[in-house]
């Protein structure tokens, strides 16, 4: 017990040397304007980075790439070594992995009883993407932008054609169930919901930029950077995690059982 409390006045200690070294340090301001620093944190003009023989691209688009190769590699190392290990009695490992494929098959049999093969293995896909994805940018991975200046890798989807890729590809897959449970009626039945693909990509890349901006104006403001950052980049990401796959995937899981129910189906249950 006594170890414990003098371990935490040395925490106490260092903590208080170094809030009063920020102080004595001062604050020398920032070469951008906020505005300046919200606008590009849109619109990628000028924090850009070089890839592939220098051309510039936006910092999300490295992020996507990095978060793709992690969730590849992940894949292929627990593909190899730990599922021909998995028992009847599930490890604490084995129960995480279980309990991840079983919530998102579970949401593909809830929405789309008819068919749900396919679209258990996306949504579990999508939703491993956006969760790992929006968690990346607590990270803190550095890289240096085309003007010799670091920069923290964003998240990928915080880019709107990353949402807007996403919500397409989900608004394609609903569109593929269409067509696989009512052939070219499904196509009808889809194209209704035109507006779909749009809602779906500015949802996302609205609450991921959202708190990309509250934490860009903490740390903006904050030039002591001790607690309150933390609080809210950590808070954000965790929510906007959650609650982002949450969103899609449900939605793509309840609209493409909509559009893949056989009409005849449709037709009895109205009768009854």
């Amino acid at each position: 017990m006594g170890k414990h409390k003098k371990g935490l006045a040395v925490c106490a200690v260092a903590i208080l040397l170094l809030l009063a070294a920020s102080l004595l340090a001062g604050y020398h301001g920032r070469a951008e304007s906020v505005q300046e620093a919200m606008r590009d944190a849109v619109l990628h003009s000028e924090n850009q980075i070089p890839f592939l023989g220098g051309k510039a691209v936006n910092p999300a688009l490295i992020s996507a790439f990095t978060v793709t190769a992690i969730l590849l590699v992940l894949a292929a190392l627990i593909r190899i070594f730990a599922i021909p290990r998995f028992k009847l009695i599930p490890g604490k490992f084995q129960l995480v992995i279980e309990e991840a494929v079983g919530l998102f098959d579970n949401m593909a049999k809830q929405n789309s009883p008819h068919r749900n093969g396919f679209l258990g293995a996306y949504i579990f896909g999508a939703g491993a993407y956006i969760f790992v994805g929006t968690l990346f940018e607590l990270l803190g991975l550095q890289a240096t932008t085309t003007h010799g200046q670091p920069i923290t890798l964003p998240a990928p989807l915080s880019d709107v054609n990353a949402a807007i890729g996403l919500g397409v590809l989900s608004y394609l897959v609903i569109l593929s169930g269409g067509i696989a449970g009512n052939g070219a009626g499904g196509i009808g039945k889809t194209l209704k919901e035109f507006s779909l693909p749009i809602s779906m990509s500015f949802r996302l890349f609205g609450a991921l930029l959202s708190g990309l901006l509250v934490t860009e104006l903490v740390y903006y403001y904050l030039h002591l950077s001790f607690v309150l950052p933390v609080i809210v980049g950590v808070l954000f990401t965790l929510l906007h995690a959650i609650i982002q796959t949450y969103v899609l995937t449900m939605l793509t899981a309840l609209y493409y059982g909509e559009v893949s129910e056989p009409a005849h189906k449709v037709k009895k249950a109205k009768a009854n």
